[in-house]
């Protein structure tokens, strides 16, 4: 018969025994679903967002809640480190999903309104999956799960500096799965399309800055329109949360997940020559 200490020590081990995720912006919105399902799911998740009021409910859950600007290379340093303290070197998988996107014509947005998209959407979540990296690689196991969106395979007027910053992340993941392969650790794309996470809300102050532009004005109050009939046919958060737990746990993941209101788009485009795609994309959000 196990004593009450032998017990105890049989619980830690299994506690500990858990898988154990590293969730980004986890806060609100695809993040935040995200991490109450894995934790539904049995794993061991530790949620970091710069808001950490807002996740007072993950913590009741059991959440790990952690601070994280991940623009800022002191908090990924901070944050890193105390991942590696608290899971002595074993986390098992990383979702950077904390990002942001501003709208705006590319010929007007200021140029550090897009070096401030890439400093959060690249270089952020580069600079943080570089930290979490040595540790994975050591155990030669480890996934890396990136939240990009069908906006990093084709541009769309109006949002052209939020596209470039997802096609970088496409760029970037797959370079890690090539590089990181021969070290057991796999790298894997979800891309969503249309989600109702109050995307056009978080971006409504720069579309409302564009549509007053007098040379681009109606152009952006037509994208403006447009995004807000799409978003509000969009898909639910829990599809891309069900979707990034697939990538999780399935033994050999896809290197991309398309998932989402209008995500078929991105099977569609490669068969399409540029100038019919041009058409197709002006009609849909310019009515032009």
């Amino acid at each position: 018969m196990f004593s009450r200490q032998s017990a105890s020590l049989a619980w830690v081990v299994m506690a500990d025994s858990r898988r154990t995720v590293l969730i980004t912006g986890a806060s609100s919105g695809i993040g935040c679903v995200t991490a109450h399902l894995l934790l539904d799911q049995g794993w061991n998740v530790f949620a970091a967002a710069r808001r950490q009021g807002a996740m007072d409910e993950l913590q009741r859950r059991g959440a790990v809640v952690l601070p994280l600007d991940v623009a800022d290379a002191q908090s990924r340093e901070d944050l890193a480190a105390e991942i590696h303290d608290r899971t002595s070197g074993r986390l098992d998988a990383l979702v950077n999903n904390a990002g942001y996107g501003e709208v705006g014509p590319m010929e007007t947005m200021a140029l550090e309104r897009a070096r401030s998209m890439f400093e959060v959407n690249v270089f952020g979540l580069m600079g943080l999956t570089q930290l979490v990296l040595p540790a994975m690689r050591d155990r030669r196991r480890g996934r890396i799960v990136n939240v990009s969106s069908i906006a990093g395979r084709f541009a769309t007027p109006g949002a052209g500096w939020y596209c470039a910053s997802k096609h970088a992340v496409e760029a970037i993941s797959d370079a890690m799965r090539l590089e990181l392969h021969q070290f057991g650790i796999q790298v894997v794309l979800v891309e969503p399309g249309l989600i109702r996470t109050g995307f056009e809300q978080a971006s409504a102050e720069s579309m409302d800055q564009g549509g007053k532009d007098p040379v681009w004005g109606e152009m952006m109050r037509r994208v403006a329109a447009g995004w807000a009939e799409s978003f509000r046919k969009g898909s639910d958060p829990q599809l891309v949360a069900r979707t990034i737990a697939t990538a999780l746990e399935t033994n050999q993941p896809k290197s991309r997940y398309l998932c989402g209101s209008e995500s078929e788009a991105v099977l569609l485009q490669p068969f399409v020559p540029a100038g019919l795609w041009d058409v197709l994309v002006r009609r849909r959000l310019l009515g032009s």
